[in-house]
């Protein structure tokens, strides 16, 4: 049995209970060792063998996958964050699928979400923002012609840019090609929930000259929007919560 494991993202206490629980029953894990706390791995058993990703390809993952298989062993596949964001699972699970290997995923928590709660923000603050577009700048790797950056940023809702820190001067410009102005608030958090997190305030105009000056160059998110005003943002009460608002709990209190 395979299992896909999100690792959280990054601080090792952020593992779910049943990812943890799973990580130390394992008898092999693959790991990936270019963004997994390697402090994970003490949770594996004495013998359990252990594989960086990093240094793998597809077709070895693959290999080891199916000799652990053959051999009756389980095996834990560690990714970063939720491995349904960026986690490259689906090809793995395709060629799985074809060699009938039972797995299943085992949901982690999302850097994204570790870096709200490092900025104790909220991303979907009503009457700011109810949509948060979460994307990459196309580098090396392109994305979809429908979803190249200047496009999605003419919402102007928010936004979270993974795989991006490289990149900023050229997110920069294509969020200014968009809803977004100079002095659009934004925010680059290095390794959220990590013990070196850092958090770098700025706008969407100082974006890149924030991330040269502080040298980020990997390992941050981008994060784009006015929900970022924090107290200042002129954000509308949520209704669930509003006296003169029923709901399927309450009957609304008459002005």
């Amino acid at each position: 049995m395979i299992y896909f494991i999100g690792a959280g993202p990054g601080a090792s206490d952020l593992i779910t209970v049943r990812g943890s629980r799973l990580l130390g029953q394992a008898d092999c894990i693959i790991y990936a060792g270019s963004l997994v706390n390697p402090a994970l791995l003490g949770l594996a058993k004495p013998d359990c063998t252990i594989y960086n990703s990093a240094e793998m390809t597809l077709e070895q993952v693959l290999s080891v996958f199916r000799e652990m298989e053959r051999n009756g062993k389980m095996t834990v596949r560690l990714h970063t964050g939720d491995q349904s964001i960026y986690g490259a699972g689906r090809e793995q699970m395709d060629a799985l699928d074809q060699d009938g290997i039972r797995y299943e995923s085992v949901p982690g928590v999302s850097s994204f979400f570790g870096a709200a709660a490092a900025l104790n923000a909220e991303y979907t603050l009503p009457g700011i923002s109810q949509t948060v577009i979460i994307t990459r700048m196309e580098g090396r790797t392109k994305v979809p012609e429908k979803e190249q950056l200047a496009k999605l940023a003419a919402h102007g809702s928010t936004m979270v840019l993974f795989l991006s820190a490289s990149l900023t001067e050229e997110v920069q410009a294509e969020l200014l090609r968009g809803a977004y102005t100079e002095e659009t608030p934004a925010a680059i958090v290095f390794k959220a929930t990590w013990p070196e997190e850092k958090i770098l305030h700025c706008t969407v105009g100082t974006l890149a000259k924030t991330a040269k000056e502080n040298g980020i160059k990997n390992t941050a998110l981008l994060l784009i929007g006015d929900f970022l005003k924090g107290p200042a943002a002129e954000y509308e009460r949520s209704k669930l919560y509003d006296p003169a608002f029923t709901t399927a709990f309450r009957e609304g209190e008459s002005k």
